[in-house]
Protein backbone atom coordinates (compact mmCIF):
# COMPACT_ATOMS: atom_id res chain seq x y z
CA UNK A 1 0.00 0.00 0.00
CA UNK A 2 1.66 3.15 -0.88
CA UNK A 3 2.01 5.60 1.65
CA UNK A 4 1.25 9.17 1.30
CA UNK A 5 3.72 11.13 0.77
CA UNK A 6 3.94 8.32 -2.17
CA UNK A 7 0.88 9.18 -3.37
CA UNK A 8 1.35 12.86 -3.34
CA UNK A 9 5.12 12.66 -5.23
CA UNK A 10 3.42 10.05 -7.71
CA UNK A 11 0.69 13.43 -8.40
CA UNK A 12 3.44 15.53 -8.86
CA UNK A 13 4.70 13.29 -11.57
CA UNK A 14 1.91 13.02 -13.48
CA UNK A 15 1.58 17.18 -13.37
CA UNK A 16 5.36 17.31 -14.46
CA UNK A 17 4.61 15.49 -17.36
CA UNK A 18 1.24 16.75 -18.36
CA UNK A 19 3.14 20.44 -18.14
CA UNK A 20 5.70 18.98 -20.30
CA UNK A 21 3.47 17.04 -22.70
CA UNK A 22 1.68 20.61 -23.23
CA UNK A 23 4.98 21.63 -24.81
CA UNK A 24 6.38 23.39 -21.74
CA UNK A 25 9.67 23.23 -20.24
CA UNK A 26 9.25 23.07 -16.17
CA UNK A 27 12.86 23.67 -15.80
CA UNK A 28 13.86 26.90 -18.03
CA UNK A 29 17.40 28.52 -17.94
CA UNK A 30 16.18 31.42 -17.47
CA UNK A 31 13.24 34.28 -16.41
CA UNK A 32 14.23 38.13 -16.34
CA UNK A 33 12.08 39.99 -13.56
CA UNK A 34 11.24 43.51 -13.20
CA UNK A 35 10.73 43.17 -9.76
CA UNK A 36 10.85 41.61 -6.25
CA UNK A 37 7.97 41.73 -4.86
CA UNK A 38 8.96 44.17 -1.97
CA UNK A 39 9.26 46.66 -4.86
CA UNK A 40 5.57 45.75 -5.96
CA UNK A 41 4.72 46.61 -2.86
CA UNK A 42 6.78 50.01 -2.86
CA UNK A 43 5.53 50.64 -6.81
CA UNK A 44 2.13 50.40 -5.48
CA UNK A 45 2.27 53.47 -2.83
CA UNK A 46 3.22 55.72 -5.42
CA UNK A 47 0.99 58.00 -7.39
CA UNK A 48 0.26 57.26 -11.13
CA UNK A 49 -1.36 54.61 -13.04
CA UNK A 50 -0.03 50.78 -11.85
CA UNK A 51 2.24 49.23 -14.45
CA UNK A 52 2.94 45.59 -15.58
CA UNK A 53 5.35 43.92 -13.67
CA UNK A 54 7.61 40.40 -14.08
CA UNK A 55 8.28 38.82 -10.63
CA UNK A 56 9.20 35.10 -9.91
CA UNK A 57 9.32 33.25 -6.68
CA UNK A 58 8.18 29.96 -5.00
CA UNK A 59 4.24 29.36 -4.25
CA UNK A 60 3.81 28.96 -0.67
CA UNK A 61 -0.10 29.13 -0.03
CA UNK A 62 -2.84 28.72 -2.55
CA UNK A 63 -6.39 29.42 -2.25
CA UNK A 64 -9.05 28.06 -4.56
CA UNK A 65 -12.15 29.94 -5.42
CA UNK A 66 -14.18 28.27 -8.50
CA UNK A 67 -12.84 29.65 -11.57
CA UNK A 68 -10.69 32.11 -9.02
CA UNK A 69 -7.67 31.47 -6.66
CA UNK A 70 -5.19 33.36 -4.71
CA UNK A 71 -1.77 32.33 -4.06
CA UNK A 72 1.22 34.02 -2.26
CA UNK A 73 4.41 34.12 -3.86
CA UNK A 74 7.66 34.39 -1.93
CA UNK A 75 11.06 35.71 -3.10
CA UNK A 76 14.05 36.55 -1.66
CA UNK A 77 12.40 40.09 -0.55
CA UNK A 78 9.34 38.54 0.91
CA UNK A 79 6.25 37.81 -0.34
CA UNK A 80 3.19 39.27 -2.78
CA UNK A 81 -0.24 38.05 -3.21
CA UNK A 82 -1.05 36.80 -6.55
CA UNK A 83 -4.80 36.75 -8.05
CA UNK A 84 -5.28 34.56 -10.36
CA UNK A 85 -8.52 34.38 -13.11
CA UNK A 86 -9.78 32.27 -15.65
CA UNK A 87 -10.94 34.83 -17.91
CA UNK A 88 -8.26 37.42 -17.70
CA UNK A 89 -5.54 34.39 -17.36
CA UNK A 90 -6.93 32.29 -20.44
CA UNK A 91 -7.94 28.59 -20.56
CA UNK A 92 -4.63 27.44 -21.64
CA UNK A 93 -2.68 29.88 -18.92
CA UNK A 94 -5.61 28.49 -16.14
CA UNK A 95 -5.12 25.07 -17.17
CA UNK A 96 -1.31 25.73 -16.83
CA UNK A 97 -2.18 27.21 -13.31
CA UNK A 98 -4.11 23.90 -12.00
CA UNK A 99 -1.03 21.79 -12.27
CA UNK A 100 1.04 23.59 -9.81
CA UNK A 101 1.32 23.06 -6.17
CA UNK A 102 2.87 24.17 -3.55
CA UNK A 103 6.45 25.08 -3.91
CA UNK A 104 6.90 25.44 -7.54
CA UNK A 105 8.87 27.87 -8.62
CA UNK A 106 6.67 30.61 -10.83
CA UNK A 107 7.24 33.48 -13.37
CA UNK A 108 4.24 36.07 -13.73
CA UNK A 109 3.45 39.29 -15.57
CA UNK A 110 0.60 41.25 -14.31
CA UNK A 111 -0.97 44.44 -12.93
CA UNK A 112 -0.17 45.09 -9.32
CA UNK A 113 -3.65 46.23 -7.28
CA UNK A 114 -5.01 46.86 -3.83
CA UNK A 115 -7.87 44.29 -2.53
CA UNK A 116 -10.94 45.80 -1.10
CA UNK A 117 -9.01 44.68 2.29
CA UNK A 118 -5.99 46.87 0.77
CA UNK A 119 -3.45 43.68 0.39
CA UNK A 120 -0.95 44.57 -2.18
CA UNK A 121 -1.31 41.75 -5.02
CA UNK A 122 -0.46 41.21 -8.56
CA UNK A 123 -3.60 40.31 -10.77
CA UNK A 124 -1.66 37.45 -13.10
CA UNK A 125 -2.00 38.02 -16.90
CA UNK A 126 0.13 35.14 -18.00
CA UNK A 127 2.36 31.80 -15.90
CA UNK A 128 5.76 30.28 -16.41
CA UNK A 129 6.65 27.67 -14.84
CA UNK A 130 10.03 27.86 -13.43
CA UNK A 131 11.04 25.05 -11.66
CA UNK A 132 8.59 21.88 -10.53
CA UNK A 133 9.13 20.40 -6.99
CA UNK A 134 8.29 16.75 -6.92
CA UNK A 135 8.29 16.96 -2.92
CA UNK A 136 5.62 18.65 -0.88
CA UNK A 137 6.77 21.24 1.56
CA UNK A 138 6.24 21.27 5.22
CA UNK A 139 3.16 22.97 6.36
CA UNK A 140 3.30 26.14 6.56
CA UNK A 141 1.31 26.44 9.81
CA UNK A 142 3.04 24.04 11.74
CA UNK A 143 6.70 24.80 9.99
CA UNK A 144 8.90 21.96 10.92
CA UNK A 145 8.84 21.13 14.47
CA UNK A 146 11.65 18.15 14.23
CA UNK A 147 14.26 19.84 15.10
CA UNK A 148 16.96 17.61 13.78
CA UNK A 149 15.07 17.50 10.31
CA UNK A 150 15.18 21.55 11.01
CA UNK A 151 19.13 21.22 10.97
CA UNK A 152 19.55 18.40 8.74
CA UNK A 153 17.13 19.74 6.13
CA UNK A 154 17.75 23.89 6.56
CA UNK A 155 16.52 24.69 3.28
CA UNK A 156 12.99 23.43 4.90
CA UNK A 157 13.52 25.32 8.14
CA UNK A 158 14.59 28.80 6.00
CA UNK A 159 11.15 28.08 3.70
CA UNK A 160 8.63 27.46 6.78
CA UNK A 161 10.36 30.09 9.28
CA UNK A 162 10.51 33.53 8.57
CA UNK A 163 12.33 34.11 11.94
CA UNK A 164 15.00 31.46 11.17
CA UNK A 165 15.59 33.36 7.75
CA UNK A 166 15.99 36.63 9.92
CA UNK A 167 18.30 34.85 12.54
CA UNK A 168 20.97 34.46 9.39
CA UNK A 169 20.13 37.83 8.24
CA UNK A 170 21.12 39.02 11.13
CA UNK A 171 24.80 37.24 11.35
CA UNK A 172 25.28 38.38 7.81
CA UNK A 173 25.22 41.73 9.31
CA UNK A 174 27.02 40.55 12.10
CA UNK A 175 30.05 39.60 10.01
CA UNK A 176 29.84 42.72 7.80
CA UNK A 177 29.81 45.03 10.26
CA UNK A 178 32.86 43.25 12.26
CA UNK A 179 34.57 43.74 8.61
CA UNK A 180 33.40 47.47 8.56
CA UNK A 181 35.19 48.34 12.23
CA UNK A 182 38.17 46.50 11.80
CA UNK A 183 38.74 47.74 8.02
CA UNK A 184 38.40 51.69 9.35
CA UNK A 185 40.90 50.94 12.25
CA UNK A 186 43.29 50.37 9.39
CA UNK A 187 43.39 46.13 9.58
CA UNK A 188 43.98 44.44 6.41
CA UNK A 189 41.73 41.13 5.73
CA UNK A 190 43.49 38.10 4.42
CA UNK A 191 43.51 34.48 4.07
CA UNK A 192 45.77 32.00 5.30
CA UNK A 193 46.08 27.90 4.84
CA UNK A 194 43.41 25.47 5.94
CA UNK A 195 45.24 22.78 5.39
CA UNK A 196 48.24 23.05 7.52
CA UNK A 197 51.84 20.40 8.55
CA UNK A 198 51.07 21.32 11.97
CA UNK A 199 47.91 21.95 13.72
CA UNK A 200 49.31 25.03 15.64
CA UNK A 201 47.53 27.70 17.28
CA UNK A 202 45.64 26.57 20.17
CA UNK A 203 45.12 24.01 22.32
CA UNK A 204 43.41 21.58 21.05
CA UNK A 205 42.85 18.05 19.13
CA UNK A 206 42.89 18.58 14.84
CA UNK A 207 41.68 16.79 12.21
CA UNK A 208 43.50 14.68 10.39
CA UNK A 209 43.37 14.39 6.46
CA UNK A 210 46.18 13.00 3.41
CA UNK A 211 47.18 14.88 0.22
CA UNK A 212 47.79 11.80 -2.26
CA UNK A 213 50.23 13.76 -4.74
CA UNK A 214 52.59 14.84 -1.85
CA UNK A 215 52.05 11.50 0.11
CA UNK A 216 51.60 13.26 3.79
CA UNK A 217 49.17 13.53 6.27
CA UNK A 218 47.89 17.17 7.08
CA UNK A 219 45.92 18.97 9.37
CA UNK A 220 42.43 21.15 9.19
CA UNK A 221 43.87 24.37 11.14
CA UNK A 222 42.78 24.62 14.23
CA UNK A 223 43.58 28.17 14.49
CA UNK A 224 44.81 31.06 12.00
CA UNK A 225 47.09 32.58 14.59
CA UNK A 226 50.54 31.56 13.93
CA UNK A 227 50.02 32.09 10.13
CA UNK A 228 48.95 35.92 10.74
CA UNK A 229 51.98 36.32 13.25
CA UNK A 230 54.36 35.53 10.18
CA UNK A 231 52.83 38.68 8.44
CA UNK A 232 53.67 40.15 11.86
CA UNK A 233 56.93 39.21 10.92
CA UNK A 234 56.78 40.18 7.12
CA UNK A 235 55.83 44.48 7.85
CA UNK A 236 51.77 43.79 7.94
CA UNK A 237 50.93 45.42 11.36
CA UNK A 238 47.23 45.24 11.38
CA UNK A 239 45.88 41.67 9.85
CA UNK A 240 42.81 39.69 10.52
CA UNK A 241 41.06 37.01 9.04
CA UNK A 242 37.67 35.67 9.47
CA UNK A 243 37.35 31.96 8.28
CA UNK A 244 36.42 28.65 9.42
CA UNK A 245 38.21 27.01 12.21
CA UNK A 246 38.04 22.80 12.73
CA UNK A 247 38.74 21.65 16.26
CA UNK A 248 38.31 17.32 16.76
CA UNK A 249 36.11 18.20 20.20
CA UNK A 250 32.61 17.11 21.49
CA UNK A 251 29.19 18.42 19.97
CA UNK A 252 27.29 20.45 22.58
CA UNK A 253 25.09 23.61 22.48
CA UNK A 254 27.77 25.62 22.89
CA UNK A 255 30.18 23.94 20.50
CA UNK A 256 30.22 22.18 16.53
CA UNK A 257 33.50 20.77 15.44
CA UNK A 258 33.72 23.56 12.73
CA UNK A 259 32.63 26.76 13.59
CA UNK A 260 33.69 30.17 12.51
CA UNK A 261 36.50 32.75 14.09
CA UNK A 262 37.88 36.23 13.64
CA UNK A 263 41.36 36.39 14.36
CA UNK A 264 43.21 39.43 14.06
CA UNK A 265 46.90 40.83 15.05
CA UNK A 266 48.01 44.30 15.82
CA UNK A 267 51.87 45.35 16.35
CA UNK A 268 52.80 47.28 19.16
CA UNK A 269 49.71 46.48 21.03
CA UNK A 270 49.36 44.51 24.34
CA UNK A 271 45.91 42.82 26.02
CA UNK A 272 44.95 46.23 27.40
CA UNK A 273 44.90 48.14 23.83
CA UNK A 274 42.78 44.66 22.79
CA UNK A 275 40.17 44.78 25.52
CA UNK A 276 39.12 48.17 24.74
CA UNK A 277 38.90 47.37 20.93
CA UNK A 278 37.06 43.97 21.85
CA UNK A 279 34.24 45.95 24.01
CA UNK A 280 33.98 48.99 21.50
CA UNK A 281 33.94 46.32 18.54
CA UNK A 282 31.21 44.47 20.58
CA UNK A 283 29.37 47.57 20.91
CA UNK A 284 29.13 48.71 17.80
CA UNK A 285 27.98 45.72 15.93
CA UNK A 286 25.45 45.21 18.35
CA UNK A 287 24.15 49.41 17.47
CA UNK A 288 24.63 49.00 13.82
CA UNK A 289 23.04 45.73 13.57
CA UNK A 290 20.11 45.79 16.38
CA UNK A 291 19.90 49.76 17.25
CA UNK A 292 20.80 48.96 21.11
CA UNK A 293 23.74 47.81 22.98
CA UNK A 294 21.42 45.83 25.27
CA UNK A 295 19.91 42.45 23.96
CA UNK A 296 17.71 39.96 25.49
CA UNK A 297 19.40 36.32 25.95
CA UNK A 298 17.64 33.71 27.56
CA UNK A 299 15.33 36.01 29.76
CA UNK A 300 17.94 37.90 30.67
CA UNK A 301 19.10 41.39 29.67
CA UNK A 302 22.65 41.72 28.70
CA UNK A 303 24.45 45.05 28.32
CA UNK A 304 27.55 45.43 26.07
CA UNK A 305 28.18 49.10 26.80
CA UNK A 306 31.40 49.92 27.99
CA UNK A 307 33.35 49.33 30.33
CA UNK A 308 33.06 46.02 30.82
CA UNK A 309 33.64 44.11 34.19
CA UNK A 310 37.53 43.33 34.49
CA UNK A 311 38.43 40.63 37.51
CA UNK A 312 41.67 38.74 37.28
CA UNK A 313 40.73 34.67 36.79
CA UNK A 314 42.46 33.89 39.96
CA UNK A 315 39.77 36.10 41.97
CA UNK A 316 36.68 35.08 39.71
CA UNK A 317 37.71 31.62 41.19
CA UNK A 318 38.59 32.46 44.57
CA UNK A 319 34.54 34.10 44.64
CA UNK A 320 32.61 31.22 42.83
CA UNK A 321 34.43 28.08 44.77
CA UNK A 322 36.82 29.80 47.42
CA UNK A 323 39.35 28.07 45.95
CA UNK A 324 43.14 30.55 45.22
CA UNK A 325 45.19 28.74 42.68
CA UNK A 326 47.96 30.63 43.50
CA UNK A 327 48.48 28.57 46.84
CA UNK A 328 48.53 24.87 45.12
CA UNK A 329 51.92 25.18 42.73
CA UNK A 330 51.69 21.64 41.45
CA UNK A 331 48.64 19.50 40.16
CA UNK A 332 48.19 17.41 43.17
CA UNK A 333 48.11 20.03 45.53
CA UNK A 334 45.16 21.22 43.41
CA UNK A 335 43.52 18.29 42.82
CA UNK A 336 43.64 17.89 46.70
CA UNK A 337 42.01 20.76 47.37
CA UNK A 338 39.41 20.55 44.60
CA UNK A 339 38.54 16.76 45.90
CA UNK A 340 38.04 17.97 49.28
CA UNK A 341 35.46 20.83 47.90
CA UNK A 342 33.41 18.16 46.91
CA UNK A 343 34.43 18.55 43.37
CA UNK A 344 35.15 15.61 40.55
CA UNK A 345 38.68 15.15 39.39
CA UNK A 346 39.59 13.79 36.47
CA UNK A 347 42.98 11.53 36.91
CA UNK A 348 46.12 12.86 35.36
CA UNK A 349 45.19 16.13 34.82
CA UNK A 350 47.73 18.85 34.65
CA UNK A 351 47.50 21.88 36.78
CA UNK A 352 46.45 24.44 34.08
CA UNK A 353 44.07 21.77 33.13
CA UNK A 354 42.76 21.39 36.59
CA UNK A 355 42.49 25.04 36.56
CA UNK A 356 40.78 25.71 33.20
CA UNK A 357 38.35 22.86 34.92
CA UNK A 358 37.42 25.26 37.86
CA UNK A 359 36.87 28.17 35.62
CA UNK A 360 34.37 25.69 33.29
CA UNK A 361 32.22 24.40 35.98
CA UNK A 362 32.80 27.09 38.97
CA UNK A 363 32.50 30.27 37.02
CA UNK A 364 31.86 30.43 33.13
CA UNK A 365 28.05 29.95 33.98
CA UNK A 366 28.27 33.00 36.40
CA UNK A 367 29.46 35.48 34.06
CA UNK A 368 25.89 36.97 32.43
CA UNK A 369 27.37 40.65 31.63
CA UNK A 370 30.19 41.05 29.88
CA UNK A 371 33.42 40.39 31.21
CA UNK A 372 37.08 40.35 31.00
CA UNK A 373 38.59 37.22 33.20
CA UNK A 374 42.36 38.46 32.82
CA UNK A 375 46.15 36.76 33.50
CA UNK A 376 45.81 33.19 32.92
CA UNK A 377 48.05 30.54 34.07
CA UNK A 378 51.18 30.29 31.74
CA UNK A 379 50.24 25.98 31.70
CA UNK A 380 47.17 27.30 29.43
CA UNK A 381 48.75 29.78 26.91
CA UNK A 382 51.82 28.89 25.53
CA UNK A 383 51.96 31.64 23.08
CA UNK A 384 51.17 34.38 25.56
CA UNK A 385 53.65 36.59 27.14
CA UNK A 386 54.64 36.57 30.64
CA UNK A 387 53.12 39.13 32.85
CA UNK A 388 55.84 41.33 34.28
CA UNK A 389 56.23 40.81 38.15
CA UNK A 390 54.34 37.53 38.35
CA UNK A 391 56.30 34.76 35.83
CA UNK A 392 53.78 32.16 36.39
CA UNK A 393 50.74 34.49 34.72
CA UNK A 394 50.73 35.36 30.95
CA UNK A 395 49.06 38.48 29.85
CA UNK A 396 45.68 37.05 28.17
CA UNK A 397 42.34 37.55 29.14
CA UNK A 398 38.62 35.54 27.91
CA UNK A 399 35.88 37.82 27.24
CA UNK A 400 32.46 35.97 28.32
CA UNK A 401 28.77 37.01 28.28
CA UNK A 402 25.39 35.24 28.57
CA UNK A 403 27.59 32.61 30.29
CA UNK A 404 30.01 31.50 27.46
CA UNK A 405 33.39 32.98 26.27
CA UNK A 406 33.46 35.05 22.78
CA UNK A 407 36.71 36.06 22.72
CA UNK A 408 40.28 34.96 23.69
CA UNK A 409 43.39 37.32 23.53
CA UNK A 410 46.85 37.54 24.35
CA UNK A 411 49.94 39.99 24.82
CA UNK A 412 51.72 37.59 22.08
CA UNK A 413 54.80 36.24 23.22
CA UNK A 414 57.50 37.48 20.52
CA UNK A 415 61.01 36.20 21.94
CA UNK A 416 61.63 32.81 19.75
CA UNK A 417 63.93 31.22 22.68
CA UNK A 418 61.24 31.08 25.38
CA UNK A 419 58.49 30.10 22.73
CA UNK A 420 60.96 27.30 21.88
CA UNK A 421 60.78 26.29 25.25
CA UNK A 422 57.46 26.58 25.66
CA UNK A 423 57.11 24.53 22.60
CA UNK A 424 59.48 22.08 24.27
CA UNK A 425 56.86 21.56 27.13
CA UNK A 426 54.02 20.82 25.45
CA UNK A 427 55.35 18.39 23.62
CA UNK A 428 56.19 16.57 26.59
CA UNK A 429 52.81 16.85 27.71
CA UNK A 430 51.89 15.46 24.28
CA UNK A 431 54.20 12.43 24.67
CA UNK A 432 51.90 12.29 27.98
CA UNK A 433 48.96 11.41 26.38
CA UNK A 434 47.66 15.04 26.18
CA UNK A 435 46.16 15.29 22.63
CA UNK A 436 45.08 19.20 22.90
CA UNK A 437 49.02 20.51 23.66
CA UNK A 438 50.03 22.86 21.41
CA UNK A 439 51.93 21.27 18.03
CA UNK A 440 55.61 22.58 17.95
CA UNK A 441 56.28 24.21 14.63
CA UNK A 442 59.83 24.70 13.31
CA UNK A 443 59.30 27.13 11.11
CA UNK A 444 57.10 29.39 12.73
CA UNK A 445 60.15 29.75 15.23
CA UNK A 446 62.29 30.16 12.16
CA UNK A 447 60.33 33.07 11.39
CA UNK A 448 60.10 34.87 14.72
CA UNK A 449 63.85 34.51 14.76
CA UNK A 450 63.73 36.75 12.08
CA UNK A 451 62.18 39.65 14.34
CA UNK A 452 58.36 40.05 15.51
CA UNK A 453 57.37 43.10 16.74
CA UNK A 454 55.66 43.26 20.00
CA UNK A 455 51.91 42.89 19.47
CA UNK A 456 48.13 42.17 20.74
CA UNK A 457 46.41 38.79 19.20
CA UNK A 458 42.47 38.13 19.47
CA UNK A 459 39.97 35.53 18.48
CA UNK A 460 36.40 36.22 18.64
CA UNK A 461 33.99 33.31 18.32
CA UNK A 462 31.67 34.45 15.89
CA UNK A 463 29.31 31.73 16.24
CA UNK A 464 28.48 32.56 19.70
CA UNK A 465 28.61 36.08 18.90
CA UNK A 466 25.21 35.45 16.95
CA UNK A 467 23.55 33.39 19.54
CA UNK A 468 23.83 36.59 22.08
CA UNK A 469 22.56 39.01 19.28
CA UNK A 470 19.63 36.76 18.17
CA UNK A 471 18.68 35.61 21.76
CA UNK A 472 19.28 31.64 20.30
CA UNK A 473 20.58 29.20 23.24
CA UNK A 474 21.83 26.86 20.69
CA UNK A 475 24.91 27.43 18.54
CA UNK A 476 22.71 24.80 15.73
CA UNK A 477 20.25 27.68 15.55
CA UNK A 478 23.09 30.09 14.01
CA UNK A 479 25.27 27.81 11.97
CA UNK A 480 23.25 27.05 8.75
CA UNK A 481 24.80 23.36 8.48
CA UNK A 482 26.02 21.98 11.74
CA UNK A 483 27.58 19.14 12.30
CA UNK A 484 24.96 15.97 12.91
CA UNK A 485 25.35 12.61 13.76
CA UNK A 486 25.53 9.88 10.51
CA UNK A 487 21.76 9.33 9.98
CA UNK A 488 20.84 5.61 10.34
Amino acid sequence: MSTRLEILVQQRLEKLEKIRASGIDPYPHLYQRTHTAQQVVALLKQDGPPREVKVSGRITASRPMGKAAFMNLSDGSGKIQVYVRRDHLGEQGYDLFKLLDLGDFIGLTGRPFYTHTGEPTIEAASLTVLSKALLPLPEKWHGLTDVEKRYRQRYLDLVSSDEVKGIFHTRSRIIASMRRFLDDLGFMEVETPILQSHAGGAMAKPFTTHHNVLDRDLYLRIATELHLKRLLVGGFEKVYEIGRIFRNEGISTKHNPEFTSMESYEAYADYTAVMSRVEEMVAHIARSVLGTTTVEYDGRQIDFTPPWRRITLRDAIKEQCDIDFAEFPDAPSLAAKMKESGMAVEPGLGRGKLIDELLSTAVEHTLTQPTFLLDYPVELSPLAKRKPGEPDLVERFEAFAGGMEIANAFTELNDPLEQRERFKEQAKAREAGDEEAEMPDEDFLVAMEHGMPPAGGLGVGIDRLAMLLTNQQSIREVILFPQLKTRE
